[in-house]
């Protein structure tokens, strides 16, 4: 059951670019600055990114990574280095030339990336077999000078954590790029309620510079496909372009081998896009900054807000994200406020309920109320919340497989990609018939997926060749 639809924002059949527009400022997520594509974080957007920090710090910790800082800038002469990775980037890079009043004699990038920072200090503490491996992961802010640009989905400066992490074998290199890809896809189901397709990117869709790059790729509520992360494997092109290398226990001198991934704050597109309905954000209960607000109700009479902070400390020392709403609006104005704020949980607690000793707990899913006794308030929390993202990951489980379409043609791809969701396709591996998909229906190759799956044809749906590669097609943003 939804509730009654807020006029402050666009219904999304009506205007799905528009509403989402409106949730991300009507929500308090952001705001414009005064330079295209340079967005302002506002506190509440904010913290949906510290959640997701947290969830995956303790991830990345738990298998032995370390967070470090690299500086904000890169000389020129550094990044040309490494000739591919220079080619990907170069459209998108934001340079220096000026600094004060002087001209820099090399000039500084401000980072796109940070896989040049690392290697050369690679190459500085890196010697011998003992000195490896090294995983170091930063969270930080990246410059791309984008010309089309949406918040969260894509902009000029955005935030996102990026792992650098460099071995001495090819297969500890290969093995780190799938557990953080796991990890990325635990996050979607443990954290956010969203669930991936996963896989391997096509050469041409692959990451400048790497030899393999695997995505997780979630599906938004209009048909479209977000990225919502990446890792990849290097192998030795950075290492030897930046002369790392290390004594091995056979006193043999080598290159190491060399994985990255990353995540963004594109996840909060995702959020936004997965679950929001036309009353603005609905937000997964263990990555909500608010997991329960209190809402008193003639909060003037005597015992309201004194029991209203009772159980705000309560659910507070229950390990719970609370608020409590003492402000002078009326109840109406804070329902529909933290409603467009996507809080999970609402608690109402006025004189009738203090008569009886209970509380009415409503559902932001779906405006289920429920009345609870006093003494139950910490567990009916805990089982409430625990209830909302099991349901919201399976709606969007049975969304996502009911958008996956076997396709055995390119009118059948056509048919699938227009109306919205990923249109699985047999395909030969060959460029040019990736190619011919994009020029005739502006889908791309999300990924080859990731684990066991059927051959469903013996033929690519382009070509007509004979294919044993599976890849998923869709609109993308």
């Amino acid at each position: 059951m939804e509730t009654n639809k807020n006029e402050a924002i666009t219904s999304r059949d009506v205007d799905f670019a528009k509403w989402y527009t409106d949730v991300c400022r009507k929500a308090e997520l952001m705001d414009y600055s005064s330079v295209k594509g340079f967005i302002i974080y506002r506190p509440y957007g904010y913290a949906i990114w510290e959640q997701i920090q947290n969830y995956l710090n303790s991830r990345f910790k738990g298998i032995g990574v370390q967070n470090v800082y690299m500086p904000l800038v890169i000389p020129e002469s550094l990044f040309n280095k490494e000739k591919e990775h220079v080619e990907g980037f170069a459209p998108e890079t934001l340079i220096a030339t000026i600094g004060g009043k002087s001209k820099i004699d090399d000039p500084l990038i401000i980072r796109p990336t940070s896989e040049v920072l690392f290697c050369e200090h690679y190459a500085k503490i890196v010697s011998s077999h003992r000195d490896l491996p090294k995983l170091y992961n930063q969270w930080c802010s990246v410059v791309r000078w984008e010309k089309t640009t949406r918040p969260f989905l894509r902009g000029s400066e955005f935030l996102w954590q990026e792992g650098h992490t460099i071995f001495a074998t090819e297969e500890e290199a290969r093995q780190n790029a799938l557990d953080i890809l796991d990890i990325y896809d635990d996050m979607g189901s443990e954290l956010l309620a969203i669930p991936f397709v996963k896989g391997l990117k096509t050469d041409k869709e692959r990451f400048a510079g790497a030899l393999e790059t695997y995505s997780i790729e979630a599906l938004m509520h209009d048909g479209k496909a977000l990225q919502s992360g990446t890792t990849h494997y290097f192998g030795t092109g950075f290492a030897k372009a930046f002369g790392i290398t290390f004594q091995g226990k056979d006193n043999v001198l080598r290159n190491p081998h060399q994985a990255s991934w990353g995540v963004s704050t594109r996840l909060l597109g995702s959020i936004i896009m997965v679950h929001g309905d036309d009353n603005g954000l609905v937000l997964p209960p263990f990555v909500a900054p608010i997991q329960v607000v209190i809402i008193p109700i003639q909060q003037n009479k005597e015992g309201i807000l004194d029991k209203a902070n009772e159980i705000k400390d309560r659910l507070e020392k229950a390990g719970y994200r609370v608020s409590l709403d003492d402000s002078d609006r009326t109840p109406g104005w804070k329902y529909a406020e933290h409603e467009m704020k996507g809080v999970p949980l609402r608690l109402e607690l006025g004189p009738r309920d203090l008569e009886k000793d209970q509380v009415v707990i409503a559902r932001r899913v779906d405006g289920r109320k429920s009345f609870v006794k006093n003494e139950d308030i910490e567990s009916e929390v805990a089982r409430l919340l625990r209830e909302t993202h099991e349901e919201m990951y399976r709606k969007a489980q049975e969304f996502l497989k009911s958008h996956i379409v076997e396709v055995k043609s390119v009118q059948e791809l056509k048919n699938v990609v227009d109306v919205g969701g990923y249109a699985k396709m047999m395909w030969c591996g060959e460029r040019a018939c990736e190619d011919k998909i994009k020029e005739l229906t502006t889908a791309t190759a999300r990924c080859m997926p990731h684990g066991d799956h059927e051959q469903f044809a013996d033929e690519c749906a382009v070509c007509g060749k004979k294919a044993e590669k599976i890849v998923y097609f869709a609109k993308a943003y």
